[in-house]
């Protein structure tokens, strides 16, 4: 080999093990690498806690009572059959005032909306309550409702569609954009979406009523699910009775926002013992699709159980009636304790002769925290408090917005205590949660309503950019 060739191959050589070299040394590094722990590094994102303003406080009245197929020419033609009175505050002067439309083509039938802005980035606080007295051959009754923000989702437990009964489904849009409803109704053959309750538009600013017998026809014991889209709308039921050709009285009845497994009534007044005639009603559903419920109801007095606690099992989707006039005269809490969401009302009458009422007790929910709560003008006029067994007693203030003297009560753990009130605005402020009502005991005039607790005010929200 000469020694160019030989030079050349050595050169090679060198290179080949220097290249091996090399790579054996990148990939000892890399599996070391690997092997070895690699420093960590954590960012924290950015984030901004902001409380959003609050909204406008806003609240629905139902109205006046309206009168059915009076004017011959339209059977279906709605005229007002007594007058709503409304009380409000604390300050009117706190809210803009302006009204639903569109029940009556004479505008007779305008509900009250009253509309608070907010004041330094905080809710305005803002009540307001309504009644009224229809005394003509063809309707008659008190009524009396609380004026509440509107629901996207609402239950109405109340009313018939039998002989006699003349009830409507109100349905008022106090928003700025139409709503959409979808009316379903539960009845003894379970639940129904009737074409008459489908896609109902409501505008903004506007009112419509629905005749509950053009829903379902010649039902004892419906429950109407309302359902609204687009923006939330207030519901309530207006029911009237006449029998042969005397009328039995009239009612508002307020609507329950869900479905729970705890429901509790305060303030149901039982003024008869029927004597033949059912005086007492209590009406539940589970409106669940599969299962069924067990229910215990129990009446409470004012100073606890004074009824035997009542088991029954109610089928899903299906209303239930419970025959509840054996109590002895008296104001009364019903408790219901359900293994699933129910909903319920209970309905108690003055008799059965001329010149009777009735009325529809709904649910309370519980009040843990001060607010402002309204009373409507009526003769017989208090506010019931009732306190859970579990949750143990409760001292409540209440404090007339007027400049009245403020009141304190005790209630008992799981009883009840009525306090005789004027018509006004209050503040109510428990030191332990409370159901309460404001109930409605006269000759000749029964009412009542559920007293709900202000919205919240909106927490911080914590944003991520």
């Amino acid at each position: 080999m000469s020694d160019r060739r030989l030079a050349r191959w050595a050169t090679t050589s060198a290179r080949v093990v220097a290249g091996s070299a090399v790579a054996t040394a990148v990939v000892v590094g890399a599996v070391a690498g690997i092997a070895a722990p690699w420093p960590s590094f954590t960012a924290d994102p950015v984030r901004l806690q902001v409380t959003p303003a609050p909204s406008d406080t806003v609240v629905a009245c139902d109205g006046p009572v309206f009168a059915l197929g009076r004017v011959a020419e339209s059977a279906a033609g709605l005229t007002v059959g007594a007058v709503q009175d409304v009380v409000s505050g604390p300050d009117a002067a706190d809210a803009e005032v302006s009204s639903v439309s569109g029940a009556t083509g004479d505008g007779s039938g305008d509900a009250t909306v009253f509309r608070a802005p907010p004041r330094d980035r905080v809710a305005t606080p803002f009540a307001a309550a309504g009644s009224a007295t229809a005394a003509s051959p063809d309707l008659t009754g008190f009524s009396a409702s609380a004026c509440r923000p509107p629901l996207a989702e609402s239950w109405l437990v109340a009313g018939a569609t039998t002989t006699g009964a003349n009830d409507l489904v109100v349905l008022s849009n106090p928003g700025d954009v139409p709503a959409t409803v979808q009316l379903s109704v539960y009845g003894a053959q379970g639940v129904s979406t009737p074409p008459s309750g489908t896609g109902l538009v409501v505008p903004a600013g506007a009112q419509r009523v629905v005749p509950l017998a053009g829903l379902l026809l010649g039902e004892e014991s419906p429950v109407v699910r309302v359902v609204a889209t687009g923006a939330p709308v207030r519901a309530s039921l207006q029911t009237s009775l006449t029998r042969v050709l005397l009328p039995g009285g009239s009612d508002q009845v307020a609507p329950l926002a869900q479905a729970a497994t705890t429901l509790v009534i305060p303030g149901v007044s039982v003024l008869t013992t029927g004597e033949g005639n059912v005086g007492t009603v209590l009406r539940l559903l589970s409106p669940g699709a599969d299962a069924s419920a067990t229910v215990t109801v129990t009446p409470v007095g004012g100073a606890g159980v004074t009824g035997n606690p009542r088991t029954l099992e109610l089928p899903a989707g299906t209303p239930t009636s419970l025959d509840l006039s054996g109590l002895a005269p008296g104001p009364y809490t019903v408790s219901v304790e359900a293994t699933q969401p129910v909903v319920g009302g209970v309905w108690a009458t003055t008799g059965f002769g001329e010149g009777a009422d009735f009325a529809w007790y709904s649910p309370s929910p519980e009040f843990a925290a001060s607010g402002l709560v309204a009373v409507a003008r009526g003769a017989g006029a208090s506010i019931v408090l009732a306190a859970d067994a579990a949750r143990g007693a409760a001292s409540v203030t209440l404090t007339p917005q007027d400049g009245g003297a403020p009141v304190t009560v005790a209630v008992p753990a799981g009883g009840s205590v009525a306090v005789p009130v004027n018509a006004g605005v209050y503040e109510l402020a428990p030191d332990a949660p409370v159901h309460a009502a404001v109930s409605y005991s006269a000759p000749g005039a029964l009412a009542a309503y559920p007293l709900w607790p202000a919205d919240a005010a909106a927490g911080a929200v914590t944003i991520l950019p």
